[in-house]
């Protein structure tokens, strides 16, 4: 790649942005180099710059009818994700806003800004019954934007002014911001917190998920998280063969010495878009074991670089697949992360009296 380019992509995950799959033209973004220059001459370093829009939604809980994860309903408030990840399995998503899912998504974000008054209305509907509400399922709830928008937070004391049960999925420290509401909540049972520690390697976490909190940050808000008395699991995800899946069990170690009482992981997904966004991506950070990472992914996805179905688009098939979950079932015994992740209270749930509302005499 590229000087003048590498300096354009700075503290970005995705390498290109080309069109989304449902485009009649085919647009590729690339960068001669003039407007990197100063008056003077010289490069300067810059990147594309984060715009932030408004997402239209008129209805907060989205619904899941997938066995393969512990939820059946998910509040996301951001679309698009600013951390950047490169496996990011949301990134095709951006497609049906007619963006690209390459650095459209980490750079076009869009707010939910009336999530909390949404997600009220749709809490006080007379049909609603009460299930744990996962917050983050698709993009990370405490993506940098979080700091100033506080949409996440608002979110939040809907939840504690229901009794709603809710569990947060996030690799941000941010999280602790809301230790607040999160530690009284989860007192009553009502509130429980995943992180997700793709690798402890710093230089690799820079390099794949930017944006994101460093791993060590992540780990002290696990120790914040559990003083609180919140109960974390650690999410050692994804796996990706012969890039971080030896660190699987030194993940989960760290997990259990910061205070997590449960464990999880993914094998790396690459669906859509994301399959030709990760290739362009290994040959450009890790060239030399590019070929060798993406020919194990294909011996663990029945010969693809991915498996749609239900039952395997979480772990994969074969030697490789199982290998792995065998390491992570030793792992997790070895270390009692055998707390249940979405192991929430329901009964507690109430609606609030609204403003004019008659008075129970109960």
């Amino acid at each position: 790649m590229d000087e003048i380019w590498r300096t354009a992509l700075k503290g970005r995950g995705a390498i290109s942005n080309e069109s989304s799959r449902f485009e009649r033209e085919r647009r590729v973004l690339v960068d001669d180099g003039w407007d990197a220059r100063g008056e003077d001459g010289r490069e300067e370093e810059r990147g594309p710059a984060t715009v932030v829009g408004d997402d239209s939604a008129r209805t907060a809980i989205a619904r899941n009818a997938s066995p393969d994860v512990p939820f059946d309903q998910s509040l996301n408030p951001y679309k698009g994700c600013e951390h950047a990840c490169i496996y990011c399995f949301a990134r095709p998503t951006h497609a049906y806003l007619g963006l690209s899912p390459g650095l459209d998504f980490e750079t076009r974000i869009f707010r939910k800004k009336n999530a909390a008054e949404l997600l009220e209305r749709d809490l006080r509907a007379k049909n609603y019954v009460c299930q744990p509400l996962a917050i983050g399922a698709n993009t990370d709830p405490y993506q940098p934007v979080e700091r100033t928008e506080r949409i996440t937070r608002s979110v939040l004391e809907v939840c504690r002014d229901f009794n709603q049960p809710v569990g947060i999925i996030t690799k941000s420290a941010l999280v602790t911001r809301d230790l607040d509401i999160l530690g009284p909540m989860s007192e009553r049972g009502l509130a429980a917190v995943a992180i997700s520690v793709t690798t402890l390697d710093r230089e690799l976490a820079r390099r794949m998920e930017p944006r994101a909190s460093t791993p060590a940050r992540r780990l002290e808000a696990v120790r914040e998280l559990t003083a609180a008395g919140v109960p974390v699991s650690v999410l050692a995800s994804p796996m990706i063969p012969a890039l971080n899946d030896h660190e699987l069990e030194a993940i989960l170690e760290a997990g259990a010495a910061a205070g997590a009482v449960g464990g999880s992981y993914i094998m790396l997904r690459l669906p859509l878009e994301i399959k030709d966004l990760f290739e362009e991506w290994l040959r450009e950070h890790v060239p030399d074991r590019a070929d060798r990472v993406l020919s194990l992914i294909r011996q663990a996805r029945a010969g693809g670089l991915y498996q749609s179905e239900f039952g395997t688009r979480m772990t994969g098939t074969g030697p490789i697949a199982e290998l792995l979950s065998r390491r992570f079932k030793l792992a997790c015994r070895r270390l009692n992360l055998t707390g249940r992740r979405w192991d929430l209270d329901c009964t507690q749930f109430r609606p609030p009296p609204k403003a004019g509302d008659q008075l129970s005499l109960l």
